[in-house]
Formats: C-alpha cells, sequence, structure tokens
C-alpha cells in the first residue's frame, strides 16, 4: 500500500507520489487520560486516524499526504496533574502559521487539521490567518464523525476523558499501551453553580477538582472490538471528506 506519512518517506518516494492536493496535520495533546491510557492518547489516535483515512482515500484516488503529528494542545486546565504539557493558542497560532508558509512555498493549498483534542479552538486561529495565504484550512474535529457511531456501539455513553469510547478504540490501535486493570471509575464532581451545570455558562473547568484520576466517564465495559467498528466507521467517512477536497478545484469564488 502507497505510504502517507510524511515523516515516514524518503525524498524518492515523496517525488514519486507527485503533486499533492491535501496535507493533513494531526494535532493531540500531552495529558494524562485517567489511570489506564497514556498521556499521548489524543496525539495518538490522531495520528492513526488521520493515517488510516489517507490510506483509503488514496486508494480512491485522492493525493494526500499526512503531515508529521503535534503532540501537545491547550491543557493550562490540567496542570493539577504531574507532567502536562501546554501550548497557548498564541503559540499554536505561530505554529499553523509556519506550517502553512511551508506548505504554500510547496505549492499545496489545502490543508485539513485533524484535531482530536477538545482544548484545542482552531476557529479564531483559522479566521486570524484567512485572507494572508492562498492555503485554504479546514478544521475536522474528528469527534464530530464518530459520534452516532458511538451511540450504537458503547454501553456506557457518559463522560469524555478516558471513557468507554476512547479506551475501545486505543485498545483496537494501541492495545499494547492500555492496562484497563488500572482504571478508576471516572465519576466527577458536580459544580455548586446551577447555570454551570446546564451550560448556560461556561467557564475552564479545573480537571484535578472536576476529576479523581482526569478521567471522565467508566472505562470498564470497553472492548478492542467496539474501538474498530467506531474507527473503521470514522476513517470511511473522513476519507470521503479528504476525497472530496483532493478533487475540488480552487478558483475565484471557493468554497462556493
Amino acid at each position: 500500500m502507497e505510504k502517507v506519512n510524511l515523516i515516514e518517506m524518503t525524498l524518492k518516494e515523496v517525488r514519486d507520489k507527485g503533486n499533492i492536493e491535501v496535507a493533513i496535520l494531526p494535532w493531540g495533546s500531552c495529558e494524562p487520560h485517567n489511570l489506564h491510557l497514556p498521556y499521548g492518547t489524543d496525539t495518538l489516535a490522531a495520528i492513526k486516524i488521520a493515517e488510516i483515512s489517507a490510506k483509503k482515500a488514496t486508494e480512491k484516488g485522492a493525493k494526500v499526504i499526512v503531515l508529521p503529528a503535534i503532540p501537545i494542545g491547550v491543557n493550562s486546565n490540567l496542570f493539577g496533574f504531574p507532567l502536562t504539557l501546554h501550548l497557548a493558542p498564541t503559540t499554536q497560532l505561530s505554529i499553523l502559521r509556519d506550517i502553512v508558509w511551508s506548505l504554500e512555498n510547496h505549492r499545496i493549498y489545502k490543508l485539513l487539521i485533524l484535531n482530536s483534542h477538545g482544548g484545542n479552538d482552531f476557529k479564531p486561529l483559522i479566521r486570524e490567518l484567512y485572507g494572508k495565504t492562498k492555503v485554504w484550512i479546514f478544521l475536522l474535529d474528528w469527534w464530530n464523525v464518530r459520534n452516532d457511531i458511538i451511540e450504537k456501539v458503547c454501553e456506557d455513553k457518559r463522560g469524555e476523558h478516558g471513557n468507554e469510547a476512547e479506551t475501545s478504540w486505543m485498545m483496537y490501535l494501541y492495545p499494547e499501551l492500555v492496562h484497563l486493570e488500572w482504571a478508576d471509575d471516572g465519576e466527577v464532581n458536580k459544580s455548586r453553580l446551577n447555570s454551570l451545570e446546564k451550560k448556560q455558562i461556561w467557564t475552564t473547568r479545573p480537571w484535578h477538582l472536576l476529576t479523581k484520576n482526569s478521567g471522565y466517564g467508566n472505562p470498564k465495559k470497553a472492548t478492542p472490538e467496539k474501538g474498530e467498528e467506531i474507527v473503521e466507521g470514522a476513517t470511511d467517512r473522513i476519507a470521503e471528506i479528504i476525497l472530496e477536497l483532493s478533487e475540488v478545484k480552487i478558483d475565484e469564488k471557493f468554497p462556493y
């Protein structure tokens, strides 16, 4: 199968690949996920989801490359746990700007950010760069293409961090890194603010006060089979998105 991950490719393989229409940038985080999943869960998932999707799209004719992943995200609210790493949004903007500049120099004008971390908010950054580059930046928060699959396959749908769904896809993608026997039940504390519980207002959640050990949602019913259904279903959909981006032509009226 043709390689799609730039970091694994040689100059000969890059040249043989020819013109690239779409670059995918996986972006994750470095933070704890309960006691049983690795700190790189979001990044590791982003890499595999991007690669699997790109390979499926390539088989259908897409001209796509997967860029090296950015392994750190916005995580200041997890500093209550050891060795959480954090990038400020302004730092993310600088990184994104330089990557876009690189792509523009190589005449690749479509960039798809495959985001795997809820704390990363790229919309303001994309708006900031709009009109300052020939590169069109698209954002795909990959949970937006998997939620209905999770609803179908998972028994305990509560939570969002180290829960049954996330543990299941990690058991499928990286079984050697998952220690389900170490996990706690992922129960969280309620806020004293009723309006916050009802999501009428929003604030940064100090994760060490919200959770026991950084997990949100019970992972105990996770299985690799559930993970396979989530991953393969989601990557089928993402592959179609990549193919569409690859085939569309940019003109003065793009994207309309």
